[in-house]
């Protein structure tokens, strides 16, 4: 293994396990088995290894998503909200194939670039990947035309918020499943279950 993927597999595990702000470059380092001058040649710096994490995912994922909102957006009929947020099962669930577990790192990946402030990792992504979020956001307009702007912003926040929460706590959720209701789930399963729920929020009858 190349040392540049080294220093990417090492930083992955430690910001999804305890945040971007939680994790030193030392840390990284000494997991990865090199030394600063390596992360600094590589990357240049934290935010930027941070940003390559990330490009790694959405960049695997990104092609797969458009072109499932894209669908949706071309059909002639009104999707709903269920069908905008199921667009998402597939292409998340195929990060399982190209990284492992790749599916829960990712959305904790994704999460962290909220709870942790990381306000300029969501500006990188909105600017470096904006079909996904334009074609997103088209969707979300098409399956609920009366949803202004502001409504929009509450409700998808409220929803990413939902989101992060369920997958920083997947593995939990899965014990509980198994151990409380005797049901066998997977990351998918968990997935396939918050879909309705946030569906709902975001469809919510407007006052």
């Amino acid at each position: 293994m190349s040392t540049k993927n080294k220093i990417l597999d090492a930083a992955e595990g430690l910001f999804a396990t305890n945040g971007f702000n939680g994790t030193s470059l030392r840390e990284i380092t000494s997991l990865a088995e090199v030394n600063l001058a390596a992360v600094n040649y590589h990357f240049g710096s934290k935010k930027e290894l941070i940003k390559a994490v990330m490009s790694r995912y959405m960049d695997e994922l990104s092609p797969n998503l458009e072109s499932v909102l894209a669908g949706l957006l071309a059909q002639a009929d009104k999707p709903s909200l269920e069908q905008v947020f199921r667009a998402f099962m597939q292409p998340l669930v195929a990060l399982n194939e190209f990284r492992d577990n790749g599916t829960a790192i990712f959305l904790q990946l994704l999460g962290r670039g909220y709870t942790d402030s990381q306000g300029f990792l969501r500006w990188f992504l909105t600017t470096q990947y904006p079909g996904v979020f334009t074609l997103f956001v088209d969707a979300v307009k098409k399956a609920y035309p009366q949803l202004s702007t502001e409504d929009m912003f509450w409700r998808l926040h409220f929803t990413m918020g939902t989101v992060v929460f369920t997958m920083s706590s997947s593995e939990a959720l899965i014990d509980i499943a198994k151990n409380d209701f005797d049901h066998n789930v997977d990351i998918a399963d968990v997935i396939e279950t918050v879909i309705p729920y946030i569906a709902a929020g975001v469809g919510a009858p407007i006052d």
